[in-house]
C-alpha cells in the first residue's frame, strides 16, 4: 500500500506481524467463527463464495444462515462450511449472537428483510462485514445504515455503492472521500478499485497499490467480503483485517492471472498465506 498519513506500506507492515496465525494447541473455536447471511434459493452463489474465502483465510468455522427456502440449496453445495436456516431478522440474530463477525449483503437481495436483518445484527457483539445489496438498499436512507454500526464494522462499497451512500464524496478525491466516510458512518470504509482505499473512522487510512484487473469479475467482491470477514471473526482488529485483505485478495487474483473467475480466488489463499507466513 503506499503512503498517506497515518498510513503503511505492506506486505512489509505493520498488518503482518498482526495476522492471527493458530497456536500449537489451538482448536477450531478459538480461531474464530464467521456467519454469512445468504440470499434467497436462486441467490445463494454470493454468500457460498464469502463463506468459503472466510474458512480458507484462518476462521476456525464458518455458518451460513440462510432463509428456510435456500437452506436445502446451500446445504447441498457446502461441505466444511455449515449451513442453519432462519425465519425472520430475530431469528437470525439469535443464530448470530455467539459469533464473532457476520457478513451481510451479497446476493441478500434489496428488500425491506435485508434492512431488518442488519438491524438485528447490529445489536449482536459480531463485527458486521457490509456489502453489495445491504449497501445498495440504504439509498437515500444512509443516516438509518450507520445508526446500525460501530467502529468495528466494516462497509465495502465499489465506487457506485459509495456515491450511493456518500453522494459528492468522490468529487473530493478517492483517499479524501473514504477517509470522510468512514468518518461519517463511524466504521471502516474499504473503496474498492484499481487503487482500493481502506479508511478508519480514527483517521488512519491506506492505499492498496497491488490491484490487479483479473479481479474484475463477478464474484470477486464477495470472495473480498469474506476474507474480511475471516480476519475480523479471529479477532484482527477491523482496519488491519480489511488491509491484509486487500491485500492478499489482490495477491491471490495476480496468482491465478488470465482466466481467474470468483471460485478461482479461495483456493489460492493458501499459497497467498504461506508467502506471509513467519514460520
Amino acid at each position: 500500500m503506499a503512503h498517506g498519513a497515518n498510513s503503511s506500506l505492506i506486505p512489509e507492515g505493520d498488518w503482518v506481524s498482526a495476522l492471527p496465525w493458530p497456536a500449537a494447541d489451538v482448536h477450531k473455536h478459538h480461531r474464530g467463527r464467521l456467519g454469512v447471511v445468504s440470499g434467497g434459493p436462486l441467490s445463494t452463489g454470493a454468500a457460498r463464495l464469502a463463506a468459503r474465502a472466510g474458512l480458507r483465510v484462518g476462521a476456525g468455522l464458518v455458518k451460513i444462515f440462510a432463509p428456510v427456502d435456500a437452506a436445502p440449496v446451500v446445504a447441498a453445495a457446502c461441505e466444511a462450511v455449515m449451513v442453519a436456516d432462519f425465519n425472520g431478522a430475530e431469528a437470525l440474530a439469535r443464530l448470530a449472537e455467539p459469533f464473532d463477525a457476520v457478513v451481510i449483503g451479497p446476493a441478500a437481495g434489496l428488500s425491506e428483510t435485508t434492512a431488518q436483518n442488519l438491524a438485528a445484527l447490529g445489536r449482536t457483539g459480531a463485527a458486521l462485514v457490509v456489502d453489495a445489496d445491504a449497501l445498495t438498499l440504504f439509498k437515500g436512507r444512509a443516516e438509518e445504515l450507520f445508526d446500525h454500526l460501530d467502529r468495528d464494522d466494516v462497509l465495502t462499497p465499489h465506487e457506485g455503492e459509495f456515491e450511493r451512500l456518500f453522494p459528492g464524496f468522490l468529487s473530493q478525491g478517492r483517499e479524501r472521500a473514504a477517509r470522510l466516510a468512514a468518518e461519517r458512518a463511524g466504521a471502516v470504509v474499504v473503496l474498492k478499485g484499481p487503487a482500493t482505499v481502506i479508511a478508519s473512522p480514527d483517521g488512519r487510512y491506506s492505499v492498496n497499490d497491488n490491484g490487479t484487473p483479473w479481479l474484475a469479475t463477478a464474484g470477486s467482491g464477495d470472495v473480498l467480503a469474506g476474507m474480511i470477514g475471516g480476519l475480523a471473526a479471529q479477532h484482527m482488529e477491523s482496519f488491519d483485517a480489511a488491509r491484509a485483505a486487500v491485500w492478499m485478495h489482490a495477491d491471490a487474483g495476480r496468482r491465478f492471472g488470465p482466466g481467474l473467475i470468483a471460485e478461482d480466488l479461495p483456493d489460492q489463499i493458501p499459497a497467498v498465506l504461506a508467502g506471509l507466513w513467519p514460520g
